[in-house]
Parts: structure tokens; sequence; C-alpha cells
């Protein structure tokens, strides 16, 4: 888990080729460089101090020097993906004296001089130096130079070596010791002071460069319109830091529990004792005494047998049971040896056990693996806390607008203090409006612009019962093109039906025997139904795996519990006992007794279990599994030679096959099961037959997929069930279109003397396979079709990736079936697509599919939990209806970021245009003008996300991206459309022959705020109403009976020009608000959206009716003056006609996907997605797809001028 260190130990990698991978960076604190530092934060008034606090990296490098990382007191940490966000981590020197005084080290870690504790123990000081990131800590391993992390066992050690090393427990001295070391067994999440939440938010850089634009305005006496956004501010953030307080409280209590289970833990020389979990440490023993129990840790199960329920987990509520780890050995690894199984023998952190079987010499015993955020359930909330940056192309686009938009404020600036520096205002008075004139083009809530569409899309998801722990990802969902699934309680219903069995005799398949016809007769194969399954009897009832329970059901036998067991032979002193119940077909036996069973897993695709007959002393074994892979266990004059035939005559119509076969077996009274070897006992049976179960879709399922094939998006299935079956299941779902050709792709490893191979077969041409654990082919039906679909294996699929690299991209493209496939290879693929462009949806059960739900862009869990380690996304709904939910969320939430987005860069830009055109004469937009305005645009943003998704699925895709034509076009157009409207507006109105250069100031010395207005027009000819019908005739120049109008007035607001460019500007704001609020094809028509329909369309009757409303009250408010009628309708028609050609330039123009496709075709510009570039390439190929034929490596190299096949990075691969 550590890094290996550069050449002058001042950096290296920590937790290299993990999730949390980080480079880090050793520095040493340097005293004259703090002392300089804290004299910056003096002078500057605490503004160093918050750069540092958004910059860490600028404190780190201000504050010390660089040194080796062994002599670090501070560590700066870089994440490695693309954003690479730096951290800042003080490294703690632990001292470890009072505990080994009088012991040392070397004693205490006699029997394990590999633990990271003890190559972290320095000497002579006897400490330890560690960092904490994200909740793990990382000790700095001595010997190795590298921090490493702590919390739990080393993988390194080996099955035999976890037995030996602690299956006795630890004493009391190395348990004190490891905790010290690791920290406390607990998963706790403080409750954040409210405090610390407002402070954190108060220091967001935009609520900062709010607190300055506010500071401008109050000193500019702009005090209402400051006290409103003062108002605004502190709701927003009062709304935020309630949410973050909330989630933190649901969080807390989420984990609450599991800090206080009351466990059994083994101390050496000491014996079992009641303990608080959270004094575990990693190698302690847990007893296990039969006691339902909630796991506080991660646990290695040594002895015994466990069901536990892993909903949490896997998201599926079924009793899995774990067995203990084998005491083989060998050199290898625990995990290595185990390969997937190693899961088996775990006991994950937040399941329930269910049920203890002991075994031995007592209760079932276990050594904890993992503690605190180490464990399964810690991974869960630390990916709640710390969420992975996304890398979403309109993320990084936002930030470019954004400086795009900061550019514009600088040539605003500037032309600000040109203008006053011009007419020779103060220095102060010149620097504060080229300020103001700035802060009006970034609006504080431009990035927060981006979520509201995620907060509202994230809350109707979770009407529909669909639960996200990573809403980032909700935008993402938006741009899903290909959507992988899987097969069995996904596409087709969790439980089977069973349609019969095929029995095997001599060597020959007998008729099928229907259940319906009657209980299947006694014998080896009914026995082997009745025993072979993971099933448990628990509180009364059978559970288990739905295909199991179907199973055992068909045999009309019964279950119970039975404590006939000897513990010295390794049977559990509680066995399951089957017998043949009422409706079962008469047997010569009273039952059988399941005494030991080697679990099914993904790798191996088969179960067995050993069994005993009641009353007698015969012992047998029964397997059960993927038919080839059983086959390839019998001996072959079992066989029947019509095994493939058959098999291809039920799987090419959709059922599920699953192979029998059994052996007896001659154990000695004192032989112990558990010394059983599997290899050995799973060899040289005798094949029983075929059991055939019926896979029903789900009623969604077709439907479902007729509406993403519409809507033009890829679907995908991986299952690990066999290919025929599934290329059927494809078939029947309609994932493969009737008549469309399916070609199976075989590719083969390089083998001495033969090279890697791979070959191409049509369906209906495809022979049966003739080595034993090849799949068979199936039945197409049209030849012709243009249209094919790539079907593989996992072994295919992994050769290819292997052998075939720079050939796997083309047959993916094409590739609808993928079979057999282990979990680790289901991620594989998922990431092949990725790396092809393809937006990936994943949607499993989440039992297999773990992997490949995290590595997607979008993982759906069916599950009944709100949240699972398993995927960001969780469904309670079982079917795969969630799916195109998710995307018409995803795609409503990104059109409504992006309208709210551009919505505010136009008010901004709208507010800006205005001002620097008052600038121009040394005027301003008054206080109450720029709060109603402000009114307007915060009413649109709040409102305009509330459009529901559309509910059909367009065949194509919003665009991803805020830099792209449309946009731009759209945002330029718009911002030159209120230029042109805005400058017409200020030209014109001093063409009026009835306009006058009034001027007037909001605070004269002496004067109240209200005896402006009078006082302005003393000693002239204007009347002391604005509204007056003197209004509209000759006005005086000047002010105070000044007629050059050169008296010295600060906030200079009432003009002709003011007014007209208010009006201009509010009801641009307004209208552009309907312009932007898109409806179809992605979200449903704006009428829909009844709040912003009606709140918007009284802002719009407002704004009209101050327009033309003579009334005195409302024009001394606002600090208008009254115009003419005409001149009114005059900008009432520009703003129409505005609104009228702003919608026909956006819809029909910029938002016109045919007219933009033409465009693409006439410049022969093309998409430049990896897929698209293969498609096109793959098109004009005359030998694509190659048909019925065999290419090799070498041919390949030739035939398809391809630089290599081979993949000299495929080294750590999964081998299936």
């Amino acid at each position: 888990m550590g890094g290996k260190l550069s050449l002058d130990g001042h950096h290296a990698l920590l937790g290299k080729g993990t999730e949390d991978e980080m480079e880090i960076f050793g520095y040493r604190t340097q005293f004259f460089r703090k002392a300089l530092c804290i004299a910056g934060y003096l002078f500057s008034c605490g503004a160093l101090l918050l750069v540092f606090y958004w910059k860490p990296e600028w404190d780190v490098w201000a504050n010390c020097v660089p040194c080796n990382l062994e002599e670090a007191d501070t560590v700066l940490l870089r994440a490695t993906d693309e954003f690479q966000r730096y951290k800042r981590k003080k490294v703690i020197s632990l001292s470890l004296q009072h505990l080994l005084d009088s012991e040392k080290p070397d004693l205490l870690f006699s029997e394990d001089r590999d633990s990271v504790i003890y190559r972290a123990i320095t000497r002579p000081g006897l400490k330890v130096r560690f960092i904490q990131v994200q909740k793990i800590r990382y000790a700095w391993d001595v010997p190795g130079k590298a921090f490493v992390r702590v919390g739990s066992l080393e993988d390194s050690n080996t099955c035999y070596e976890i037995h030996r090393k602690f299956g006795d427990g630890l004493t009391k001295r190395q348990r004190d010791l490891r905790k010290l070391v690791c920290g406390p067994n607990a998963i706790e999440i403080e409750i954040r002071p409210i405090w610390k939440l407002l402070f954190k938010e108060i220091l967001n850089p935009f609520y900062v460069f709010q607190a300055f634009t506010l500071t401008l305005w109050l000193s500019q006496g702009y005090y209402e319109f400051a006290t409103a956004l003062i108002i605004l501010s502190i709701i927003s953030i009062g709304l935020t830091v309630y949410d973050l307080r909330q989630q933190s409280v649901k969080l807390h209590n989420l984990v609450e529990e599991h800090n206080k289970v009351r466990v059994t833990a083994w101390t050496k020389h000491e014996g079992g004792h009641q303990s608080e979990s959270c004094h575990l440490v990693p190698g302690d023993v847990l007893l296990l005494e039969g006691q339902k129990l909630s796991l506080p840790c991660d646990a290695i199960l040594l002895d015994g047998s466990c069901v536990v329920n892993e909903g949490m987990l896997t998201g599926e509520s079924v009793p899995v049971t774990k067995t203990p780890l084998p005491q083989a050995d060998n050199v290898q690894p625990w995990k290595k040896h185990s390969l997937e199984d190693h899961r088996r023998h775990v006991l994950f952190c937040g399941t329930e056990v269910i049920q203890t079987r002991p075994s031995g010499k007592g209760p079932a015993r276990a050594v904890v693996l993992q503690t605190g955020f180490n464990t399964a359930k810690g991974d869960l909330v630390r990916s709640i806390l710390y969420p992975k940056p996304l890398n979403f192309r309109i993320y990084k686009e936002a930030f470019l607008f954004i400086v795009g938009l900061i550019f514009v404020a600088i040539v605003g600036l500037i032309y600000g203090a040109c203008v006053y520096a011009e007419n020779k205002r103060p220095v102060r008075e010149t620097a504060v409006m080229a300020l103001l004139l700035l802060s009006a083009v970034v609006t504080p809530a431009l990035p927060a612009a981006l979520t509201t569409g995620i907060v509202y899309a994230q809350k109707r998801l979770k009407k529909r019962k669909i639960f996200c722990i990573s809403p980032q990802r909700i935008n993402i969902c938006g741009q899903i093109n290909l959507v992988c699934f899987d097969k069995t309680g996904t596409l087709t219903e969790d439980g089977l039906n069973l349609f019969g069995v095929v029995p095997c005799q001599d060597a020959s398949f007998l008729p099928l025997h229907s259940f319906s016809s009657g209980p299947l007769p006694w014998g080896p194969l009914c026995q082997a139904m009745a025993t072979c399954h993971s099933l448990l009897f628990l509180e009364g009832r059978i559970q288990g795996d739905p295909m199991d329970l179907k199973m055992f059901e068909g045999t009309g036998w019964e279950m119970e519990e039975s404590g006939s067991g000897d513990p010295e032979s390794g049977v559990p002193k509680t066995c399951s006992v089957v017998k043949p119940g009422p409706k079962a077909s008469k047997a010569p036996s009273e039952g059988m007794s399941i005494l030991h069973q080697f679990p099914f897993s993904s790798s191996l695709l088969r179960m067995s279990v050993v069994t005993k007959e009641l009353g007698k002393d015969n012992h047998g074994l029964y397997m059960k599994g993927a038919p080839e892979t059983v086959a390839s266990f019998c001996l072959p004059k079992t066989v029947p030679s019509s095994f493939q035939a058959e098999l291809k005559s039920f799987t090419a119509q959709g059922f599920r096959v699953i192979a029998l076969a059994h052996k007896e077996l001659s154990l000695d009274a004192g032989h112990s099961l558990r010394d059983l070897d599997r290899d050995e006992v799973e060899s040289g049976l005798t094949f029983l037959g075929l059991l055939v179960m019926e896979n029903r879709l789900k009623g969604e399922t077709r439907p479902v997929l007729e509406e993403l094939r519409e809507a033009r998006i890829r679907t995908v299935m991986v299952t690990g069930d066999n290919l025929e079956t599934a290329i059927t299941v494809g078939r029947n779902s309609g994932m493969i279109p009737s008549g469309d050709r399916v070609i199976l792709v075989e590719a083969s490893d390089p083998e001495d003397p033969h090279p890697a191979s791979v070959t191409w077969q049509t369906v209906e041409d495809t022979q049966p396979c003739k080595e034993k654990n090849q799949d068979p082919c199936i039945t197409i039906y049209d030849k012709s079709s243009s249209s094919f679909h790539f079907a593989m294996n996992g072994k295919t699929f992994q050769a290819l990736q292997k052998s075939f690299s720079s050939l796997l991209p083309k047959i993916l493209v094409n590739g609808t079936v993928f079979a057999r496939m282990s979990p680790g290879q289901k991620s594989s693929l998922v990431e092949e697509f990725q790396k092809l462009d393809y937006y990936v949806g994943m949607c499993g059960d989440g039992a297999n599919d773990c992997g490949a739900l995290k590595m997607a862009h979008a993982g759906i869990s069916l599950s009944e939990q709100e949240a699972s380690v398993a995927s960001p996304f969780t469904s309670q709904t079982p079917n795969i209806q969630c799916v195109p939910e998710l995307i018409r969320e995803g795609r409503a939430a990104l059109i409504s970021s992006f309208a709210v987005f551009k919505y505010l860069v136009l008010y901004g830009m709208v507010l800006f245009i205005g001002c620097a055109l008052l600038y121009w004469q040394m005027q301003i937009f008054g206080n109450y003008q720029f709060l109603l305005q402000d009114g307007v645009a915060m009413v649109a943003c709040l409102t305009m996300s509330l459009t529901h998704a559309h509910p059909r699925l367009a065949p194509f895709r919003p665009s991803g991206r805020l830099i792209s034509p449309p946009l731009l076009l759209s945002v330029i157009f718009s911002i030159l459309s209120a230029l042109a409207i805005q400058t017409c507006g200020f030209v014109f109105v001093r063409r009026q022959a009835w306009y006058a250069q009034v001027r007037s100031y909001s605070s004269v010395s002496g004067k109240s705020r209200t005896g402006w207005w009078k006082e302005s027009f003393q000693g002239s000819s204007f009347p002391s109403s604005p509204c007056s019908p003197g209004n509209q005739s000759s006005f005086p120049f000047g002010v105070n009976g000044d007629p050059n109008g050169t008296s010295a007035i600060r906030n200079m607001v009432v003009s002709y020009e003011n007014t007209t460019l208010y009006h201009l500007a509010t009801l641009d704001c307004c209208v552009l608000a309907f312009v932007f609020c898109k409806g179809r094809p992605f979200r449903k028509p704006i009428y829909s959206n009844y709040i912003f329909t009606c709140l918007m369309s009284i802002w719009l009757g407002l704004c009209v009716f101050i327009l033309f409303a003579d009334i005195e009250v409302i024009y001394k408010g606002l600090q208008l003056l009254c115009t003419p009628n005409l001149w009114r309708g005059y900008i009432l028609i520009m703003i129409v006609v505005r609104f009228a050609v702003s919608v026909f330039v956006e819809d029909a123009l910029l938002e016109n996907r045919r007219l933009w496709l033409w465009i693409k075709a006439l410049l022969g510009i093309r998409s430049s997605s990896k897929y698209r570039k293969l498609q096109r390439q793959v098109e004009g190929e005359a030998s694509w797809p190659p048909m019925n034929h065999r290419d090799f490596t070498e041919d390949a190299k030739r035939n398809r001028k391809s630089k290599t096949y081979v993949n000299p990075a495929y080294e750590n691969s999964e081998d299936v």
C-alpha cells in the first residue's frame, strides 16, 4: 500500500494502486518562513490566511521547505486524478514508551515480524509516525521508507500463517499496542457544529466575493438593495447549513449503533471476555456463540460456519453461508489461494450474523481482519463523506466560462476607471465605481446554478424510490448512451420455474420428466436435488437462493435442523437434515444429512456437498453447476455422447440448464471433513442428468429495452449464465432485434506451439464444441441482415484483452452478449466501453456486479436498501424501469443546469451593458431598480429547474458541453441583442423632442432621502410630481438653477436614459427567462411548470404595469421619470421583437438539430468519439464482420495492418 520513494526521498505515492492513491511530498516547517507568514496575515488583515485556506499548497510552500519524507513534520498530498487537488496534513508522532518500557517490540512481534506495526516502530525512540487521510491512518514504515495503511491484517499472510499467528488470539499487551497505533474500531461521524458549517460556508470564494460587492453597494448608499442581498444570502447559507447538518445527523445515526456492539473476544492466556466492539483490533479473535449480531468489523472465519445477511453490502437480502478459512500449507497469500472464494471466508462489517454453527472444540471463531473505516461499511461511509470528483466536461467548461466573464469584468473595470478619470472624479470614487461595474458581471450564484437542476431531480428520483449517494452523477446520467444489464434478477425474474429434469442412465438421456406429471422418483438424481444446495432452515422456514429453493421444492422433501454432528470429525454440531415429505415419491430412506459444503463461486461455476444417509454409514458427494463444468468432472463413460446436442436444444429456447453429478465417498471414521481436498473429492463423478428451469423475462424488460432502443441507447447483456441462454434471452427481450445476425467470437490464448487465435462463426453454422469447457453455438434466422451482434464468453473476452487488444475495440462496437463473465471481467468490460468514449450505465442486482456498478458512470443496484456499497444509485423497485427514469431525470437536470447557467450569465451581462452605458454620462441604476431586477433573476433561477422530465426519451442526447457552438452562439446572440436594444434606447431617447438632461442624486447634505426630488428641481419649470402631465414638455438642463449642469453630484440616477435602460433591462430579464426555460424534447412544456409560469408572468405583468403606470409613489421610489406613452410603446415593442426574434433564433436555428446535422455534413465535421470513428471505419470494410474462419495472431497483423495485437501491459489480469 505504500509507494516507492523518488531518488531524493521527498516524493512518493500513497496507497499505490488503490482507489485512494495520492502523491505525497515531505516538508519541514521553517521558523523564519513561519514568522514572515504570520506578519503577512497581520498586514493583510487576514486576506493572506484566507488565500492559504483556499490553496493549501501555497500555505505549505510558504511556511515549509522540502525535505525527506522520513524527516517531514508536514506532508502535502496531491490527488493523482486530473483534478490534482491538494491537501495538507500534519505528521503525528506517537510515543509507545509507556507501553514498551518493560517489553521489547521484538518479543511482542516474535511471530509476526512482517507486521506493519512492527515495521513502523522507530528505534531506539519507540515512536510511530503517522498521518490520517480521509479517516484512514498511514504509518511510516521505517525499513520500507514509505507511509503504509494500518488498521488491517497484512494481505501477504498465507492461510496457514493466519491460523498459526492469530488462532489463539493476542496478548493484552499486543492488543493495547495495536489499539494505540490503529485507533479504535469505530466509524465515528461527528455531528458537525453549526458554527463550523457556517464558517466553512461563509469562506466559500463566491460568498467572499459577494461580501466584497455588498460592501461596495453599502458604501454607495444602496442600503435597501444590499439589505435584500444580505437577507437572501443568509437564507441561502442557512438552508445549506441546515441541509449539511441534517446529512451529518443522518449519517451519524446510520453508524451510531455500529460503535455500541457487545462482543466476546478471546485474549491469549486469559480466555474469552465481553467488551465493547470499539476495543477490537486487527488480529483479535471473536467468539460467535449463536446470538444474532451486527458485525462491528471485517473478520475471517477460522472455525465453524456462519449464516449472514449481506443486504447492506450487495443489496440482496438472501442468507449467505460463510465457511472457515482452510489451513492449507502453501506460500500463496490467503486471498490468492482462495481467488474469488476468499469472500466466502470473510464476515463483512455491517452485515448481520443470523446463525452460527460451532465446529471443533468450541464455538465458531473469527479473526478480526479490518477495523474502523478500513471495513466494508467504513468504505461505504467514506464514499459518502468523500465522493470522488467527476471528470465531466460541464464542470471544466463552467470554470472556463467564469474565467471568460472575469475577463469581461476586468475590461469593465478598466472602462469604468477611464470614464471616471476622464471626468476628473476623485480617485476613491473612481475606484469604487469601477469595482461596482466589475461586480455586475459575475453573479455570485453562478456556480450554484449548475446544481439547482440536480437538487430537484434528486427529489423527484427519491419519490420514485431511486436513491442516490452521489448527486453530481445525475447530470452525467443525461449523457448515457450505453447500458449494460445483468440477466438473472435484472432482465429476468429472480426466481426460476421448474420445467423438468432429463435423467441420465447408462450414458444415455432418458425422456424429460415434467414435475407437473408427478414427483421425481427416488434415486441419485432426486437425492442430488434434495441435498446439493445452500438452503438454510431459519426462523421456522427455509431460506436461501431462489433457484435452490425452487429445485428443493420440486423434490417434495422437507428440511430441518439436527444436532447429530460430531465436532471431532469436523461435522458441525448442527447440520441440515432433509427428509421425504408427504408429496415426495416413496423412498427407502429416512432422510439425509448435509455434513459439508463446498460453496458455489462465479469463478468455479459449481458447488458440491458431502452427505450421509440417516441410519447408514454411506457418504456421498453431489455436485451441481454449469453443464460444461460439471461434465468435465465426470467420468467420460458416464456422459452421453449427445450431451452438447441435448444441452443446445434447451438453451436455444432460453431455458436455464443445471447439470447434476454424484460420487460415493469412502471416509474413515476418524476422517475430518475439514481436511477434505476439494479437487480430490470432486473428480471421477457419475453424470446424473440435466435440470431444466424456465427463466422468464420480467414484464417491464421488453418495453424498457424497446424504449431505450428507440432513444438510440445501446443495450448490452453481461451475465454469468450460459451463452446460448443469454443469446436467447437477448432475442426474446428485443435486445437483439428479430432478423439480426449473431456472430459468435471464440478466442484462445497462445499455447506452444500454437499462437493465439480468434474464430468467427455465424451462430447457425457453428457446430457443437468438442472441447469440454467451450460454449456451443445456437441458431439464428436471417443471414442476409446487415445488422449484426457479436456474442462471446468471459474466456474469449479475456483472451481478446490479452492477445488481440487492438481488435477488441472493433468487436465491442457491435458486442451485445457477454456470457460466463466473472465479476472482475464485468468491471473490465465497463472500463473498455468507457475507453471508447461511451457514457456507460450498469444495472444489476448488486451481488456479483459491485465492481461494474462502481466502475460505470451510473451504476444502479436493484436493492431494498436506500444505499449500499454496490453503486451510487439504488432502486427499491426491482425492475429495469429505473434505467429510463434515471436517464430522463439526468437529461432534464442537465438541460436545467444549462438554462439557469445561461440565464445568470445573460442577467449579469444585461446589467453590465446597462451600467456601462449609464457610466458614459456618469450615472448608474438606482437602489430599488437593482432590487427589482434581482428579484426577477432570483425567482427565475429558483423555479426554472422545476420543470419535470419529458416522459418520452428523445432519440438523441442533450449536449454535454457548455462551450459548444449552439450554446456559445446563443449566449453571444443574446448579449448582442441586449447590447443592440439598450444602445438603441440610450441613443434614441436623447433624440426625442421632449428629452431633457435631468440629473439628481440620492443624498444631499442636510436633506432626507425622500426630499431629494423636489429639491432637485427648485427654481425650474419642472413640476413637483414626476408623473404630472407637464413632465412631457420641455425641461431645464440643470439642477438647482445651474444651467450648465456642472455641479459635482454623486450617485447620479434620475434621467431619461436611466428610465429607458431600466425598463429595457428589467423586461429583457423577464423574457429571457421564458426563452431559456426549454421544454421539449428533454423536459415537459414550460406551461407544465406552474410555479415558474405563474411567478414569472406576475413579474412580467408588474414590470409592464410599472412601464405604463403614472403613479407618483412608484416612480419616486424607483427613481424613474415619466415618458410619453408613445415612447413607452416603443420600449414594449422592442422587447416584444426581442422576444420573438430570440425564440425564433433559439428554436428554429440554434436548437434545430437537423440544421446542425446539415451544417456538419456540409463542412465534413464528424464526431470525434472513438466509438464513432470505429463505426465509420468498419462500415468501409467489406471484410467486416469476418465470418466462418479463424485468425491467428500473425495473420491478423498482416491482414488488418495492425501494429500489434499483443498487450504487454496485460500482466495482472484475472485468470478465469
